[in-house]
């Protein structure tokens, strides 16, 4: 099956969405919005976790994690595929079991309309 996640590619786009709709929690925040010439049957997103959080193999596995709860939420909940998602991680994901994590992203992708 070919995945339905499409990462941002451009700098414009990561700028543009960053002026855009911000929601938060203690693990990660989640900027929305809609942007022009997006393909509208793949969902746009991307995963950034700075450097400040730890080496290459913590930052991986926070975007390994990130990625599974997306894949299951494509599934579980109808996310808006008109909207990108750029998705900033925390240093708090690391310390968390995954299972709070994904309930606390649930929420917060509900929350989006």
């Amino acid at each position: 099956m070919k995945s339905k996640i499409l990462a941002l590619s451009k700098n414009e786009e990561f700028k543009n969405l960053l002026k855009q709709n911000k929601i938060s929690n203690k693990y990660v925040t989640i900027f929305f919005g809609n942007l022009s010439l997006k393909n509208n049957d793949r969902l746009n997103i991307s995963f950034v976790t700075k450097k400040k959080i730890g080496n290459a193999v913590k930052r991986n596995k926070i975007k390994r994690r990130l990625k599974n709860i997306i894949n299951e939420a494509v599934k579980k909940i109808s996310l808006k595929f008109n909207y990108s998602y750029l998705v900033i991680a925390k240093p708090t994901m690391l310390d968390n079991e995954f299972t709070k994590i994904k309930e606390t992203l649930f929420q917060d992708f509900k929350k989006i309309k």
